[in-house]
C-alpha cells in the first residue's frame, strides 16, 4: 500500500460503510468448501476497511484478524464489530501486517488488492500463510454494460472524475495474478450480486469511491447534479440498480 492509497478513503468512511455492497452467501460457501474452513480457522482479512467482509466471516464463527492501515476506516469497523467474538483489529498494511508467522489458514482481500504493492505483499503473505493456506482476492466488479443506466453511469465516471481509469482494479491482468500465485496457478469463479438504490443511496454509493470529487466541494456538487439528472432519466419506480459479478481469485502463494 502506498501512503496515498492508505489515506484515500479517510473522508468517505460513512458512505463506504453504509452504501458499499456486501457479498453473496455463495462466496462464503465456496471459500468454506475449497479451503476446508472450520470455526477454529484463523483468517486474515487484509485491507479490511470498514469491516464489510470481516463481518460475514465473523457471522460464520471464524476468528478474523482485520488488518487496515486507514485509521478512520479501522475505527468504523471496531465500532461495528468490537463486541463480536473472534474479531481482532490490527493496524497494519498488506506489505507489513504485523501478524505472526504462519498464522492464517486463509488470507482474504476484498476490494483491496489493487491498492497493494504486489511483490512486497506476496512476500508478506508467504510469511503469514499457514502451510497449505489459501489466498482469496475478491472484488464486486460492477457490470458496466448491464443496461442503459449502467452504460450512462460509466460514461459519467470516465468524463467527470479525476483518476477513475488509473485506479480501476480491472487494470490488473492475468499476468499480475499468475505472477502473484504460486506457480501461476489459481482458480477464478464468479457469482452474481446486485444493489438497488433510491437517489440518496445511489449518491452515497457514488461518493464512497475515492476517485469521485468529495461531496462538499464545488466539483462534488456538479457531479451530484449530473448524477441526479442521470437517476431521473433511468429510474423505474424510484430506483436504479447496480449489477455486479463477484469475482474470487483463489490460490496459494
Amino acid at each position: 500500500m502506498t501512503h496515498n492509497s492508505t489515506l484515500r478513503f479517510g473522508n468517505r468512511v460513512e458512505n463506504y460503510a453504509k452504501y458499499r455492497p456486501s457479498y453473496p452467501d455463495k462466496v462464503l460457501d465456496y471459500l468454506q468448501q475449497q479451503c476446508h474452513l472450520t470455526p477454529e480457522t484463523p483468517i486474515a482479512d487484509i485491507g479490511s476497511g470498514t469491516g464489510i467482509f470481516t463481518k460475514l466471516l465473523l457471522d460464520r464463527g471464524y476468528t478474523v484478524y482485520a488488518v487496515e492501515p486507514n485509521e478512520s476506516m479501522r475505527k468504523e469497523a471496531e465500532k461495528q464489530l468490537k463486541s463480536t467474538s473472534g474479531f481482532h483489529s490490527v493496524n497494519g498494511t498488506a506489505e507489513d501486517t504485523t501478524l505472526d508467522d504462519k498464522i492464517a489458514n486463509l488470507i482474504v482481500c476484498a476490494q483491496a488488492f489493487h491498492w497493494f504493492n504486489n511483490a512486497e505483499t506476496k512476500a508478506e503473505f508467504k510469511r503469514i500463510s499457514a502451510p497449505y493456506g489459501h489466498v482469496a482476492l475478491i472484488w464486486n466488479n460492477r457490470c458496466i454494460d448491464a443496461d442503459d443506466f449502467a452504460i450512462a453511469y460509466e460514461l459519467l465516471l470516465t468524463q467527470q472524475t479525476s483518476d477513475y481509469e488509473r485506479v480501476n482494479h480491472q487494470n490488473l491482468t492475468e499476468t499480475d495474478f499468475a505472477n502473484f500465485y504460486r506457480e501461476g496457478k489459481y482458480k477464478l469463479v464468479k457469482f452474481p450480486n446486485f444493489q438497488v438504490f433510491n437517489f440518496e443511496q445511489l449518491a452515497g454509493r457514488a461518493f464512497s469511491s475515492s476517485y469521485i470529487p468529495a461531496q462538499d466541494t464545488e466539483a462534488g456538487h456538479r457531479f451530484n447534479a449530473q448524477l441526479n439528472a442521470l437517476f431521473h432519466q433511468y429510474q423505474t419506480n424510484g430506483t436504479v440498480m447496480f449489477q455486479y459479478d463477484t469475482e474470487i481469485y483463489l490460490g496459494r502463494v
